[in-house]
């Protein structure tokens, strides 16, 4: 793996606590989603953290190296843009698929909004490695990988998740990022032991590692990023420390930030602490070796994983038989999260939707619009699409609202964002809000 750089202990810039990380002490590194990072206009807090020598690392949530296609051209540019405007030492992303449909299964292209498992089969290894080995070709820095939480498994699985692991790193040469949070998530989820998992990973590969909290209901474990991190993780976190020193470990947090902001920073010392205390032998720094020779994945191969993924993500958001084998009940669940996610993701992208209509009104017309209308093209686009969805379908009774959510919707629905679509469609759905307010 050669020398994989010391990172030491931090914790996922987010917005919404740029001032507390800037504050907090003992900060090695932070971690932020590629995604919300303009190259041109970096944040000001992660450019003062540069300059004072933190290291800042790009977090992709896109790509889908575990989908059935080959890498977008485009989404890797901007990962590697992103990484070389923030100076990182290496970029992350996830084993999991976030897309599928489209030409390959004669089937609309959906899009999940949300990271989903692949199989852990021969064919989908065969897809991920090559995925793989493209998206390393196209990065100016290594490529290490994450794995996922689950909250169902493939029917028909050929492989453990340490061993789906252990050739994904002996055939292309990728670094791992390992969340132990998800480990747990797949423990309680799945039945799956992670010490069994951390027994036939290849220790030597892990960049860093993930460390988040979650919350139990009826059964399942949600792994929210919202909530403090549990015993349970930290425990494994503490076996993982006990086999090999992660050259870096980071606390996990998205939202539900806590009042003190305090509350963090001794959250970040109990994860410094639970590995020192852990004392295990730090990872070897060997020389690069070559990976094994990754035949590309041919045409029959990525059609059978593309239709197994698209007929499980329409199961999953456009409300389509489940595929045979899997457990309905935790797709239902599975399916309930991603309309909520995509709820709240659609709500912090376009903030005045929750605004013009209230909170309530809002939630309820979304996970409405979202029961008929599967996301194809982004949070973005979906916003769009959903007040435009009001608008034609007569959904916004009030006079006042209506006039507010014509005025931002066409103030947002310029050329570019219309490109493709009818206009006599957008323009009858304004004037008809107009006429009505």
């Amino acid at each position: 793996m050669g020398q994989l750089p010391r990172l030491g202990t931090g914790i996922g810039w987010r917005p919404e606590i740029a001032e507390v990380v800037e504050a907090m002490p003992g900060i090695d590194w932070v971690e932020t989603v590629a995604e919300n990072v303009c190259p041109g206009h970096l944040p000001d807090s992660l450019v003062r953290l540069r300059e004072r020598g933190v290291t800042v690392v790009p977090h992709g949530v896109s790509l889908g190296l575990g989908g059935a296609e080959r890498p977008d051209e485009g989404r890797l540019a901007d990962l590697a843009a992103r990484a070389e405007a923030l100076g990182a030492p290496l970029v992350t992303e996830h084993i999991a698929f976030v897309r599928a449909g489209g030409e390959r299964t004669a089937s609309p292209l959906l899009e999940a909004g949300h990271l989903l498992p692949v199989p852990r089969t021969r064919d989908a290894l065969d897809v991920l490695c090559e995925n793989v080995r493209i998206a390393q070709d196209a990065l100016p820095v290594p490529l290490a990988v994450e794995n996922i939480a689950a909250l169902f498994g493939w029917p028909g699985e050929e492989m453990s998740e340490g061993q789906f692991l252990y050739e994904l790193v002996e055939r292309t040469g990728v670094r791992l990022l390992i969340d132990v949070a998800n480990l747990h998530t797949n423990h309680v989820n799945r039945g799956e032991d992670p010490a069994k998992a951390l027994d036939e990973l290849p220790v030597e590969a892990i960049a860093y590692v993930h460390v988040a909290g979650g919350f139990e209901r009826d059964g399942v474990w949600h792994d929210s990023h919202a909530h403090p991190v549990p015993r349970p993780v930290l425990d494994i976190l503490a076996d993982l420390a006990s086999r090999v020193t992660p050259p870096g470990v980071l606390l996990e947090r998205d939202e539900n930030f806590p009042e003190d902001p305090a509350e963090l920073g001794r959250e970040v010392e109990t994860i410094r602490a639970t590995v020192r205390a852990a004392g295990g032998p730090a990872p070897a720094a060997a020389g690069d070796p070559a990976p094994a020779a990754v035949a590309g994945a041919d045409d029959s191969v990525r059609g059978r994983v593309a239709l197994a993924q698209t007929a499980l993500l329409s199961a999953l958001v456009a409300d389509t038989p489940a595929p045979e084998g899997f457990d309905r009940a935790r797709l239902a669940v599975q399916s309930r999260a991603l309309a909520g996610k995509r709820a709240d993701v659609v709500a912090k992208v376009a903030p005045e939707l929750p605004l013009i209509l209230g909170a309530s009104a809002y939630r309820t017309a979304f996970l409405a619009y979202a029961a008929r209308r599967p996301m194809t093209d982004g949070y973005r686009r979906d916003a769009l699409d959903f007040a435009e969805d009001l608008l034609l379908e007569q959904r916004v009774p009030q006079a006042g609202p209506r006039r507010e959510l014509t005025a931002w919707w066409l103030e947002r629905s310029g050329p570019a964002p219309l490109a493709g679509r009818p206009v006599a469609r957008a323009l009858r759905a304004a004037r008809f809000a107009l006429r009505r307010g």
